[in-house]
């Protein structure tokens, strides 16, 4: 057991959940990194051109440093939400991680989880009102898992679904 976990606490794995990309996404992510390459090819070409001539431009420099460094940042922002975009739900948070970027939600502040059958979407709500949520895009096969995930860790979660047609007469109410 380890020494920072509180006698009687259940220690669960971490389970991490595939980000699942839309095609479009997908396509936006890849036509980026053709640019970022596209762009680096071109700053270099460029690049030689320039020093065959006058080096001595400070802008050109300057100029150089700020193309080679967008593109490379490009590239390696895109190629990081590729490789590394997922939910990872463990003992005390869920982390949506998109690349670099994190973002931490509370497990004990998240009242319930709603799968929308008919929309085929899940969201996790943090209030009873239903206005604080966040839409959770992984593969739908994996909702359920994802659901238990949740539930294992902080059993006061609530799981709800709703069928097509209830969807279908909640947007007509609406």
């Amino acid at each position: 057991m380890n020494e920072n976990q509180p006698a009687g606490e259940r220690h669960l794995p971490v389970k991490k959940f595939p980000f699942r990309f839309s095609p479009l996404m997908l396509t936006l992510c890849i036509i980026g990194l053709v640019l970022a390459a596209a762009g680096f090819g071109v700053t270099t070409w460029q690049f030689v051109k320039f020093l065959r001539l006058d080096i001595s431009s400070v802008y050109e420099w300057m100029k150089f440093i700020l193309l080679y460094l967008v593109s490379i940042l490009l590239g390696v922002l895109l190629t990081a939400m590729l490789i590394k975009s997922q939910y990872i739900v463990d003992d005390r948070r869920l982390t949506l991680q998109f690349g670099l970027i994190r973002q931490r939600y509370e497990l004990k502040k998240i009242r319930s989880v709603h799968h929308f059958c008919g929309a085929r979407k899940l969201a996790v709500y943090f209030d009873d009102y239903k206005s604080k949520y966040i839409m959770i895009v992984v593969s739908e096969a994996w909702f359920a898992e994802f659901a238990d995930a949740l539930i294992a860790r902080c059993p006061h979660i609530e799981v709800t679904s709703s069928t097509p047609e209830e969807e279908q007469e909640f947007k007509k109410k609406k």
